[in-house]
């Protein structure tokens, strides 16, 4: 079986609210927890409506306090918005409180547009410093030499693990030169998947925290009972993606029939294109698909989002993809 987990945005559907978002999220990982998945990152976006997981480091001490054993982290943290020695504080503080069960992935993206990141850090980061500040990170959450001037408190001593997460061949270069684990966001930026996949595994070099490669790959599930409610259940994204990529954020869409007649056809081959790693329909549909995938890219591990506007049909698709997943042959694609 290859480890899954799951990457919310703790999305917040339309006629909802951030409240009710929120108690989703924490529902969504009580269940995750039961069926088996391994992690449940949570992703740092600002200035979103639809979007309630903005205060990141927050959150993932919620989830945590609500779960027992499921791993919770960043999924990611997008470090150019902050000082390595806030984000090594607060990872600290949770991997003290909840002890060999967080994670910390880290991206150079914003997570916004440009004014909200002037807002966050005052002076924007063009990601150039971005290198550094993993490194400068990653020392703080490391063993502090006595008479270290600057000490993470919570945090040093920690390891709390580190993560690269990219959408190009910038971060799976960065991932494979320091040695660590590597995450693509393939669920919504999939087009140099192929390239950077190469890149992280053949420049790959050892180091202290990793002997050799790990590849998450990100994809998008929309699992039902049938094709059409899978189909039904993918069109809030679909809308979703088309609204943002249009400059018109908001909620999360309710989903509709034919979403061919909601979004113009350049558009929907735009979002399709985007979001090509999904899989979508039911069980059977969804473990070919699922297979394929894991056939083409055989990552280290999965990890699924799926921005389904009802809680319960979203509860119902991470159920039926953890099922599949949990099969052994779900690599074979069905006939």
């Amino acid at each position: 079986m290859i480890p899954h987990s799951v990457l919310d945005l703790s999305p917040v559907p339309e006629g909802q609210t951030t409240a009710d978002a929120l108690r989703n999220t924490l529902d969504l990982a009580q269940h995750a927890e039961q069926w088996g998945y391994n992690r449940f990152w949570l992703a740092e976006h600002h200035n979103m409506s639809g979007i309630a997981s903005a205060a990141t480091s927050v959150l993932i001490g919620h989830v945590a306090s609500g779960t027992t054993t499921i791993r919770v982290g960043s999924g990611g943290i997008m470090l150019p918005n902050h000082a390595p020695l806030i984000i090594a504080e607060q990872f600290g503080t949770l991997a003290t409180l909840h002890p060999g069960r967080i994670d910390l992935g880290v991206g150079r993206a914003p997570g916004t547009d440009m004014a909200t990141a002037r807002a966050l850090r005052r002076t924007l980061d063009d990601g150039t410093g971005f290198p550094q500040d993993v490194s400068e990170l990653i020392g703080y959450l490391g063993e502090a030499p006595e008479g270290t001037p600057v000490r993470a408190i919570p945090g040093a001593g920690t390891h709390v693990p580190v993560w690269i997460l990219g959408s190009s061949l910038y971060g799976a270069q960065l991932a494979a030169h320091l040695g660590l684990p590597y995450a693509f966001a393939s669920h919504f930026a999939p087009a140099d998947l192929d390239q950077a996949l190469t890149i992280y595994r053949q420049t790959f070099r050892p180091s202290v925290h990793l002997d050799r490669p790990r590849f998450m790959l990100a994809m998008n599930v929309f699992a039902a009972e049938t094709d059409d409610a899978g189909r039904y259940l993918k069109s809030s994204m679909q809308m979703a993606f088309a609204n943002l990529r249009s400059g018109r954020p908001g909620k999360l869409p309710r989903p509709v029939d034919d979403i061919a007649r909601h979004i113009d056809p350049a558009m929907l081959r735009m979002v399709n294109q985007a979001l090509a790693c999904s899989a979508s329909g039911g069980p059977d549909k969804v473990r070919s698909e699922l297979g394929a995938l894991l056939d083409r890219y055989q990552p280290d591990e999965v990890i699924l989002t799926g921005q389904i506007h009802d809680h319960a049909a979203r509860l119902r698709s991470f159920e039926i993809a953890a099922g599949l997943l949990a099969e052994a042959d779900v690599r074979r694609p069905a006939a």
